[in-house]
C-alpha cells in the first residue's frame, strides 16, 4: 500500500481551503430581499400575497390563513409561495403591515402643543376603525408587533404629532405604545362582546348580585351612582381622553 506522506524533501500539499458556510438569512422578512430566486418576472408580490391573506382572514378569522389558502387564492402552487414568503410569520408581518397602510395622514402633522390631542385622537380613531374592518388585527398587533415600512411611517407620524409636546424621545415611544395597547385592547373587548351576547348577559347579572350582597360595599357604591351604559363609541371617546389626558402630562421624576 503506497506511503501517504511526501517523499522526503518535498512538503505536503496545502489543504484545500474550508468551503464557507453560507450566511443565516435574516429573521426579519424587511430585510430579506422581495423574491428569492432566478427566473422570469415575478408573477406575484409581496403586496398581493398580503392583501389575499388578509381578505381571508377577514371573512373566515386569522386560523383559516394558510399558505395553501392564499396559493389557491392567487392561483399559484404553494410551494411557489415560499420564494416570496419563506413562513407563515413572515405572511403574518406582511399582512399586519398592509393593514397599517390604511392610515389617512395629514400632510402637516406638527401641531402647537395644545392642538397635538386633536392629532392623537385622529390617529386612535383611524386605529379603532381599522381594526373594526379586520377584526383579527387586535390580537395580531398584541402578539407580533409591526415593524414594517408602514409601522415606521406610523410612528414617524405620531412622533411629529407629539413633537410640539417638548417630551424626550423615550416618553414619546413609550406614549405611542401606551395609545397602541389602549386602542387594541378596546377593539379586542368589543369583537369578544359582540360574539358572546350571553355571556354579556350573564356578567351583568353576576356583577349586579355581588353588588346587592353587601360583600363589596365600593362595587355597591360605584354601581349605584353609574349612569345609563354609553354606546361604544361614546365609551371609546370617554376613555380615550383620559389616555390622551394621561400621555401629555409631564413626567413625573424619580
Amino acid at each position: 500500500m503506497p506511503s501517504s506522506k511526501p517523499p522526503a524533501g518535498e512538503s505536503a500539499p496545502p489543504a484545500a481551503p474550508a468551503t464557507p458556510e453560507p450566511p443565516e438569512a435574516p429573521e426579519l422578512i424587511w430585510l430579506r430581499p422581495e423574491r428569492t430566486g432566478r427566473g422570469p418576472k415575478p408573477a406575484h408580490s409581496r403586496a398581493s400575497i398580503a392583501a389575499a391573506a388578509i381578505a381571508i382572514a377577514d371573512a373566515e378569522g386569522l386560523d383559516a390563513v394558510s399558505m395553501r389558502r392564499v396559493a389557491a387564492a392567487l392561483g399559484a402552487g404553494t410551494m411557489s409561495l415560499y420564494n416570496y414568503v419563506p413562513k407563515k410569520e413572515h405572511l403574518l408581518d406582511l399582512m399586519l403591515d398592509a393593514a397599517t397602510a390604511e392610515y389617512d395622514f395629514p400632510a402637516t402633522p406638527a401641531t402647537p402643543a395644545d392642538d397635538c390631542r386633536e392629532g392623537l385622537y385622529r390617529l386612535a380613531h383611524q386605529q379603532l376603525a381599522i381594526m373594526r374592518r379586520h377584526p383579527w388585527l387586535p390580537a395580531l398587533v398584541i402578539a407580533r408587533p409591526g415593524i414594517g415600512p408602514n409601522a415606521l411611517r406610523y410612528t414617524d407620524h405620531f412622533l411629529a404629532v407629539t413633537a410640539p409636546t417638548g417630551l424626550d424621545g423615550t416618553t414619546r415611544m413609550e406614549a405611542l405604545a401606551l395609545l397602541n395597547g389602549f386602542v387594541c385592547q378596546y377593539a379586542q373587548y368589543e369583537r369578544t362582546a359582540a360574539a358572546g351576547a350571553k355571556w354579556q348577559g350573564e356578567l351583568v347579572g353576576y356583577l349586579t348580585r355581588a353588588a346587592m350582597s353587601g360583600d363589596y360595599p365600593h362595587l355597591a357604591a360605584a354601581f349605584a351612582t353609574a349612569g345609563p351604559p354609553a354606546d361604544p363609541d361614546t365609551a371609546f371617546d370617554r376613555a380615550l381622553h383620559r389616555v390622551v389626558t394621561a400621555i401629555l402630562a409631564p413626567a413625573q421624576s424619580g
